[in-house]
């Protein structure tokens, strides 16, 4: 099993932006395009470096007034960090 980054940020390689086609944020890369979904989208724009998974997972859950939410965040940042989207 991979560790994950103290702090996650989003990978160099990668660009997430809102894409009006898509009508949905994406995750861009020299080779292609990611479609997100709208957690996957949330979770990646907290990953800025400064904050660690913890804190990533309160302010989601202060944001969208949920509690639970820390299973799904390192379920989903496992599967980003073994596709390099964050280092």
């Amino acid at each position: 099993m991979t560790t994950l980054p103290d702090k996650p940020r989003l990978s160099r390689l990668f660009r997430l932006q809102w894409e009006e086609a898509q009508g949905n944020y994406v995750l861009l890369y020299p080779e292609g395009m990611v479609k997100l979904n709208r957690s996957a989208a949330e979770i990646l724009k907290l990953c800025d470096g400064e904050r660690d998974v913890a804190g990533i997972t309160f302010d989601l859950e202060r944001a969208f007034s949920v509690s639970g939410l820390q299973p799904d965040v390192d379920d989903f940042l496992r599967i980003a960090n073994e596709r390099n989207w964050i280092s």
